[in-house]
This record gives C-alpha cells, structure tokens and sequence, in this order.
C-alpha cells in the first residue's frame, strides 16, 4: 500500500468508507475540479455564504460562473437558510454549504431544499473535518464535498486538498479533472517539506505573528510556497500552475497528521466550553452551548468593538489571535465589487467581519487567554 492509499485509508476511517476521493495540491483545487466535473460554467450561478475566503469565490469565477453571496446567520456565522432560498434563480447549479470554524448548521434542511429544486450541494468542509452534523461526518452529508489541509486547518500536510463524494459517476470526472492536474516539482515538494518543519519546531506563541506575517510577505512574493499567491489575491483569472495534484510528502504527512484527528476535537471542545463557560458568566458573546456538541472548533468566534486594539493588546500578552475572518471575502479589504459582492445584500456579514476576532483552541494555555479577556472584557461585545 503506497502513501497514498494509507492517507485515504486514514481519511475514510473518519468519514466512512465508501467515499470516493480525489486528492489535489490545495483544497481550491479540488473546489474547481468539482465545479468543473459538474459542467459549471458561464451562465450558471453558484450560491455561497458572503463570509468566506476569496479563494471560494475565485473558484466560481475560474470557471466563468457567477458567484451569489446570501448573507450569514450570526449566531453561527454560516450560510442563513432563508438567504440561500432568496438568492435562488433559475440559473441557480449549486450550493456551497461553508463549516465556519467547523460548525455545521442546517445542512440537512439546505440540502433537501436543493434536491427538490434540482440543485446540486457541495460542502465546503475546509473548517470541518472531523466535526458532525446530527451524528454525521461532515463532507459526507451534501452530494460532494471538499476540505483543505493548509496551515491552521483540522489537521495539515502544509498545504493541500481534497474532494469526497458517495457518487461514483461524480468521482469518476471529478477524477478526470485530476488527471489533467500537473505534479509538483521536486523543488516544490522540497521546499513544503522545509516549511512544515518550520511551523512544527520553530513557531511558538511569542514569535507566532512575526513569523506568520514574514511567512505571507514571502508568499505573496512568490518566494516561497504560501496558501495565497499574490495573483489569487489581486484578480480573478486562474494562476498559472493552479491545477495540480499532491505530491507524496503531503500525503505521507496526511498520515500521520489525521489519525489523531477525534483526539484533537475533543481537546478542542473542552477548551472551547472552558471560552463559553467564562463568556457567558460575564455576558459577552459566545457560541451557544447546544452547539458544542458537534462543533469541531478549529477557531473560537468572538466578536469585539475594535479588532485592531484588541489584536495588539493579544500581541503585548503572547496570546495568539487569529483573524478569519478580516472581510467578507477575506482576506481582501475594500471593495469588492470585482468579486461580484454586495455589502447592502450581507449586512450581518459585514458586521461580523468588521468586529471578528478568533480564540486559539488548540493552546495548552487557556489560562493564560481566560487573563486576557479579563483584562479586556470592556472590549468584548
């Protein structure tokens, strides 16, 4: 059995064994393989949340198809039932159905929904894997779905990314798609062996935003490998290059990465009801304790008055923030009009990109946080 049979191995032990997949350089890549093997292009249009990463977007866009934003419910900050029904058209192909910090919500309501209209679902499992949907691993709810690998994600092969669907006539092209996918070089496998070194030994909480933002100068650059090349952040017109497979260091790192994956969600629940349990006592916002159960809680969603502020005061106190996300189509900041987005259509994910700080989940130092947002509680909504 080669690297890649054990990484699908391991990943069907989480999601069951007879899903099919395809495995692909980055989780955008095996989005457009989908898009793709579904025959989606110019005049169809693809509903998504309007509170995602640009790349989801780009994706539609590759493929000549028009991207609708419906707005977000924020207490869950995922796609709002009534808003996905709204932006319905009869030109309407599919659904994109986003595990914000891998919470699923309503997917089995927004999936029936398309069924009966003959729209097919894609689940955007990027923040997902591991989490359930009513006792059900997410990506295996929807008629296909996709999940990213990249840094910060569930589990990570430094970059990469996967498709998953119970439809054997879908994996077959989606599959297709894969086989027109180039290989990565031998410098390019190298060089992501070198990184994921990097973020394994050399990063820790006092260095983290240094390192991170040296890290996205360098990728921007194209230096070095990053999740977002400068090309993906400023247009809409495929890299070059965007379409490629993964190589076998990211499977072999697929692994020994996913195996542990329950493990990690549970450590991450207990830190997450330990952020609940001291929010709600003070009555800030918190993610609703009937949610816990099934959330995999790759980042803690709280919402302050003045991110910037509150984002140096974590710096001054080496508690590590993150920031998804900084725009409703982060990480891109002012108009985006190019990506077809309507600010007036999404007003509750305007405002909760504006006021979105994320908690770590996966520190051993939970103390250390709980401190913080004492010293901060003025600043938490």
């Amino acid at each position: 059995m080669n690297a890649f049979e054990f990484y699908k191995k391991s990943l069907q032990n989480t999601l069951g064994t007879d899903t099919q997949m395809s495995f692909f350089w980055k989780g955008r890549v095996a989005l457009y393989a989908i898009l793709k093997a579904l025959d989606i292009g110019p005049g169809d249009e693809v509903v998504l949340p309007g509170y995602t990463c640009i790349v989801v977007p780009n994706a539609i866009l590759y493929t000549g198809a028009k991207p609708v934003y419906c707005d977000i419910d924020p207490a869950t900050f995922n796609a709002d039932t009534a808003s996905i029904v709204a932006s319905i058209t009869p030109n309407t192909k599919a659904i994109i159905i986003q595990n914000t910090y891998g919470l699923s919500s309503d997917v089995k309501e927004i999936v029936a929904t398309a069924r009966a209209r003959g729209i097919i679902t894609i689940e955007d499992c990027t923040h997902g894997f591991g989490a359930t949907t009513d006792g059900q691993p997410n990506g295996t709810v929807a008629d296909v779905s996709f999940f990213s690998t990249q840094w910060n994600k569930p589990f990570s092969t430094g970059i990469g990314g996967f498709s998953v669907t119970q439809d054997p006539v879908l994996a077959d092209k989606i599959q297709g798609q894969w086989d027109q996918c180039v290989s990565p070089s031998f410098k390019e496998s190298l060089m992501l062996r070198l990184l994921v070194f990097v973020r394994k030994w050399m990063v820790c909480d006092w260095n983290y935003w240094p390192m991170v933002r040296f890290y996205r100068l360098l990728s921007y650059s194209n230096i070095v490998l990053g999740s977002s090349q400068s090309s993906e952040l400023e247009g809409i017109t495929m890299p070059f290059g965007f379409m490629k497979k993964l190589s076998k260091a990211q499977a072999k790192q697929g692994v020994s990465s996913c195996e542990p994956i329950h493990k990690i969600i549970e450590k991450r629940r207990l830190v997450a009801k330990t952020y609940t349990d001291f929010l709600k006592s003070k009555s800030k916002n918190h993610v609703a304790q009937e949610l816990h159960t099934e959330h995999g809680f790759l980042k803690y969603p709280l919402l302050v008055s003045n991110r910037e502020s509150f984002m140096k005061a974590a710096a001054s106190a080496k508690v590590r923030l993150g920031e998804w996300f900084l725009s409703p189509l982060h990480p891109i900041e002012g108009d985006l009009g190019k990506w077809g987005f309507d600010t007036q259509k999404c007003p509750n994910s305007v405002r909760a990109a504006k006021h979105m700080v994320n908690l770590p989940t996966d520190t051993a130092k939970v103390d250390r946080v709980l401190q913080f947002l004492e010293a901060q509680i003025d600043d938490i909504l």
